[in-house]
């Protein structure tokens, strides 16, 4: 047999207007505090903008100038972007993050943090390396702070032919022919190229190291 019903007096009564304690909440109300706690507990969440430039510089595999980076990212201006950069490289910074946006080679990459190279090193295919013999090291040194300079030139520094040295350096991808001298027989002149910026980390030329503080050579 069924217990009798319990009897509330008209002081229990619940009014009509008030909602049962263990009522199941609106839709509306059950989302709402709950992409609060989300937001607080994710503060490091990206927005749209971030988001895309985040992807866009995931998907490049060279730098990529600022003009392009707004074009792909679909951002303002060239200010928007640099402000989203500084807000991802905050972002990578609080994270303890492997990887960080930097300017290179006249544009803006995402790198791993030089700390992870010798890990790295183990991943990459040795045909992409490119290893230098000390003479084509100083050839492609004498080319850099040169530059532009005709073989001729770079022969007068070095005291040796230079010839397969150079067509060595423009098949690695690191030379390249930047226009003819004006003097007899037009020689070729000889500059780097975006690659060598790229490989050395330099965002221009003027990073390179002024030449009074090269170690001397032993």
């Amino acid at each position: 047999m069924l217990p009798a019903p319990r009897q509330y007096g008209p002081a229990t009564r619940r009014p009509a207007t008030v909602r049962p304690g263990n009522a199941p909440s609106s839709l509306a109300l059950r989302l709402a505090p709950v992409q609060a706690e989300v937001v607080e507990a994710v503060p490091q969440a990206r927005d749209a903008k971030l988001a895309r430039l985040e992807a866009t510089l995931m998907f490049a595999d060279e730098p990529l100038t600022i003009r392009k980076l707004v074009e792909a990212a679909s951002l303002k201006d060239s200010a928007e972007a640099r402000k989203q950069i500084q807000h991802l490289n905050d972002f990578y910074e609080q994270d303890g993050s492997a990887f960080h946006v930097v300017e290179i080679a006249g544009g803006v990459q995402l790198l791993t943090r030089a700390v992870f190279h010798p890990w790295l090193l183990r991943l990459r295919r040795t045909g992409q390396d490119v290893r230098l013999t000390p003479a084509a090291l100083e050839t492609l040194a004498v080319i850099a702070y040169r530059q532009p300079v005709t073989r001729a030139d770079v022969e007068l520094v070095r005291g040796v032919s230079c010839t397969e040295i150079i067509r060595l350096l423009m098949e690695k991808g690191l030379v390249r022919v930047g226009g003819r001298h004006d003097s007899l027989g037009r020689p070729q002149l000889y500059s780097t190229t975006k690659k060598f910026l790229q490989i050395y980390g330099l965002n221009t030329l003027s990073d390179l190291p002024e030449v009074e503080s090269l170690p001397k050579p032993k």
